[in-house]
This record gives structure tokens, C-alpha cells and sequence, in this order.
């Protein structure tokens, strides 16, 4: 049976309700929002966004993002949560999910988001290295991140993380670390985020004065694609990898771009998903026992953009480091998610012809 189509209606509240400002952040620029929400705002988003929806047998959720939801003043937070549950009520949408610290996690905030029939709850926990944390001046610890994650899941809630890759100081070792501290703490989905140099930050004046360097795009990928192969196998689900591109949130060659620098691209995720099938396809064919010349690879068409790479990527680094050529047979016959090869031409047919 196929999977019901996942559709998320993005509610952006900025920099409501966090008590700090991270030497990373700039929450109006990463919402590409400056004023507060308000009931109409949500209202009016919602109703967008499901007139645009194509399928009429999905899962829709509300999900409100940015700032610290549970932060936010109580009354401000059941005027947007009342508009969110009428949806609801009235079976147009399935759920409603919220992102805030850890910091901001009780039993009575956790209260009033099952009230208005929350199930999914979001920490941004970016770093359990609690110096790293001082350093980017999150004002909460990993025993904060501890203590909310145990009460979210006590409280019935999906649990979820947010984690950031490359933050001043932190190393490839200190990511696992983290990755490894969160997959302890069982939650059932992830988000990974390459921290990227934005306009108005703490973070742009340490990159101006040569204390930080960001990632590169490769570095950031390699990254993220080890996080990913760490989080499956403990079946947790990464749901995300690299900030959702808006007006402000593009390619620093865009005079609008509010991103200074760092590991920026529109397709991040996809250049993951891409780089872990071509990591499968050169496994696969390291494994016959001839030198391959031509291959094809029958593949089921919703994963055949992953296996040809951005921009032929793939296709291409597999004749520049592997000298063999691919031939793509899109087929239904090959379930999502899989993939067969055929050895079309060895290097001693070659030679023979």
C-alpha cells in the first residue's frame, strides 16, 4: 500500500518567546519574517496552504516553527493554538507540531499543548557538549535537553531533535558524540542543520575577524550523510537536513541573501540522499569481479534523480574516479528505495572489441 502523502503547513513565529540570542541566529532572517502572527495570519496560511494541496487522502499537519513556542506568553500561545485545533476538530488536518528549547519544557506547558491536541514537540538542541553550548550562547545545557526529552515522551508527545553541524569549536567527533547522546534519549525524529554565516549575527563578526570558519558544501555533506547512516540505524527518522530556502535564506551571489557565508546549496538534502545511493552503487560494483566498462542500473523512477546526482553528479564522478559509464533504466518493476545492476560491458570487452 502506498504511504499517504505527509503535507506540512509551516506557521513561522519570530523570535517570539526566545529569551537569548545565539551568536549563530537571526530568526527573522531564517523565518523570512518580521512581525508577530496572528490569529488571522494563521488562519489565513492554513487555509492557503490546503487549497494547494493536490491529494485529497493525505496526513496534514500544522507546524509551527521558529522562536520558542512554549516561550511565547501563555494567552498568545492558545490564540494561535485555538485557531490551529478548530482544523482539527473539523478533520481537515491531522496534527499540529511545535519547535522550542529545552529550556522551556514543564509539566503545565506540556499541558497546554495536549489541550489543543499537539503530538509532536521539537527541542532545538543544536549541541549536547555543554561547552559548545556556552560558546554559541544557548543558555541551556544537555541536562536541560535530558530532563525535556524524558517529559515530552513521558507526556504522550513525539519527541523530536534539532541538531547543528559545523558551530564554532565543534569537530566531526563532538557531532557523533551528540548523535550518540540523542539516540539515547529515543526520540523518533531528526533534523539536521549546517550552520550558515547570517547578516546581523554574532557569528558574521567571527567570521569578519578570522575566528570562525564555516564548512564547505562537501565538508557539511559528508557530515550530515554520516549523521544519517547513524540515526537509520537506530531507526530514528531524519526529516530534514539543510534550512528551508526563502527569500533571504539563498545563495550568498543574490544580492537579497541574508547568508554571509558557509555551506549553503537550494538541493542540501538532496545532495545527501545523492551522495549515500552513489556510496551504494560503488559498493555494488566493487563487489563483481570484473573491471565494470558499462553498467546499467534498473531503478524505480521516484529514486532516479538520487542516482544520476544534482546536476548528473553522480554519472559523472563515476566516470571520472571509476572510468564507467552508466546507463539509468527507470522501471515500476523496482521497488522505491531499490535498485539492480547489470554489468553491460567489462574493461577486457572493451579491450577485445
Amino acid at each position: 500500500m502506498k504511504n499517504k502523502q505527509h503535507y506540512i503547513i509551516p506557521i513561522f513565529v519570530p523570535h517570539l518567546g526566545c529569551p537569548n540570542d545565539c551568536t549563530f541566529c537571526n530568526q527573522k532572517s531564517i523565518s523570512g519574517q518580521t512581525k508577530q502572527v496572528t490569529k488571522k495570519d494563521v488562519k489565513e496560511t492554513i487555509e492557503e496552504f490546503l487549497k494547494s494541496f493536490k491529494e485529497e487522502n493525505s496526513y496534514k499537519e500544522i507546524a509551527f516553527f521558529g522562536g520558542s513556542f512554549t516561550g511565547i506568553k501563555k494567552e498568545k500561545q492558545e490564540e494561535l493554538l485555538q485557531v490551529a485545533y478548530e482544523y482539527i476538530q473539523n478533520k481537515k488536518v491531522d496534527s499540529i507540531r511545535v519547535s522550542t528549547r529545552p529550556d522551556y519544557i514543564d509539566k503545565e506547558k506540556l499541558s497546554l499543548l495536549k489541550k489543543y491536541g499537539v503530538k509532536t514537540v521539537e527541542l532545538g538542541v543544536q549541541s549536547t557538549n555543554d561547552y559548545i553550548l556556552k560558546k554559541c550562547k544557548r543558555g541551556h545545557t544537555f541536562e536541560d535537553v535530558k530532563k525535556a526529552s524524558k517529559l515530552i515522551r513521558r507526556s504522550g508527545f513525539i519527541l523530536g531533535h534539532q541538531m547543528m553541524i559545523g558551530l564554532p569549536e565543534s569537530t566531526k567527533l563532538d557531532e557523533l558524540n551528540t548523535a550518540k547522546d540523542l539516540a539515547k534519549l529515543k526520540p523518533k525524529i531528526i533534523r539536521l542543520y549546517p550552520v550558515l554565516v547570517i547578516k546581523g549575527t554574532e557569528l558574521e563578526k567571527e567570521y569578519n575577524a578570522g575566528e570562525y570558519e564555516p564548512l564547505s558544501v562537501d565538508q557539511a555533506v559528508e557530515r550530515c550523510k554520516e549523521l544519517y547512516y547513524f540515526f537509520t540505524k537506530k531507526r530514528i527518522t531524519v526529516i530534514r537536513m539543510g534550512l528551508q530556502s526563502t527569500d533571504l535564506i539563498c545563495s550568498p551571489s543574490n544580492e537579497k541573501s541574508e547568508v554571509i557565508a558557509g555551506p549553503y546549496h537550494e538541493a542540501f538534502g538532496q545532495l545527501v540522499e545523492d551522495s549515500i545511493w552513489y556510496d551504494l552503487i560503488v559498493e555494488k560494483i566493487k563487489k563483481f569481479n570484473v573491471k565494470v566498462k558499462e553498467a546499467e542500473i534498473s531503478i524505480n523512477h521516484e529514486n532516479a534523480n538520487n542516482v544520476i546526482g544534482h546536476k548528473r553528479e553522480n554519472i559523472i564522478k563515476l566516470k571520472k574516479l571509476y572510468d564507467v559509464d552508466i546507463k539509468i533504466n527507470q522501471t515500476d518493476n523496482i521497488k522505491p528505495g531499490k535498485f539492480a545492476i547489470k554489468v553491460l560491458k567489462t574493461y577486457k570487452d572493451f579491450l577485445d572489441e
